[in-house]
């Protein structure tokens, strides 16, 4: 079967960016899901892979943002219909959260941060170098989910990327590009701006390099669970 993507978007300035690159690259078909234009999840989705972006709010919120409760429930009948999913930021702690695990304040990271890939992790995570640069904006964090993997750490939040059987959730950004490091900067101090500034080309392209690992990994992981029903 061939992948059709749902891109899951919760406030305009945080689109899909690399991602899309590389969708467009590979003739893979998408399909934004502006929730903030439409406040619902659709009912019915022929997509076979779900991507879930980043956001502001908290997956707390479900009263502020009813369609919440939406996309967990998306996300917990997904293993059963087989879709991939992949979420980044606010979308990791979706899945935890449609999971059962809980999602909480915590330290606060801004800008270009080192993880280091976990003991024993598995997957497309796994040919990640020991340590690597990603970029954060984020200040809640999640536990993990029963029959997760831990894939990779933090300094100060320690779970930053993990799979859960259908899915792979990133607390960090790997889709940015230069124009979403600008639109983002804009509200940050003049101090965090010129540390963005000096470490972005630093970064930028081996943050690349590993957002198309993990997109063409996910990209076939949805098309052979699928194929295998």
């Amino acid at each position: 079967m061939d992948p059709e993507i749902a891109i899951f978007q919760h406030v305009r300035n945080e689109p899909s960016g690399y991602l899309e690159t590389i969708f467009r690259e590979q003739g893979i078909p998408f399909d934004y899901i502006r929730l903030y234009d439409t406040n619902e999840v659709p009912r019915t989705l022929s997509a076979t892979h779900l991507v879930f972006m980043g956001g502001p709010m908290s997956v707390n919120d479900e009263e502020d943002y009813p369609w919440l409760v939406q996309e967990k429930e998306l996300i917990r009948r997904s293993e059963k219909t087989g879709q991939s999913v992949l979420g980044i930021c606010l979308g990791a702690q979706l899945i935890a959260s449609a999971r059962g695990a809980p999602v909480y304040p915590f330290v606060h990271e801004t800008g270009w941060h080192p993880l280091d890939r976990a003991a024993g992790a598995t997957g497309i995570v796994s040919l990640f170098p020991e340590q690597f640069h990603v970029f954060q904006l984020h200040g809640e964090t999640f536990a993990l989910p029963i029959r997760s993997r831990l894939l990779a750490t933090g300094i100060n939040v320690r779970n930053q990327a993990f799979s859960c059987r259908n899915a792979l959730g990133l607390q960090f950004h790997l889709e940015m590009t230069e124009s979403i490091i600008r639109e983002w900067s804009k509200d940050l101090t003049k101090h965090q701006q010129s540390v963005i500034a000096r470490d972005t080309p630093r970064y930028l392209a081996e943050s690349n390099r590993l957002c198309r690992m993990v997109a063409e990994d996910f990209i076939g992981a949805g098309v052979n669970r699928r194929t295998s029903r």
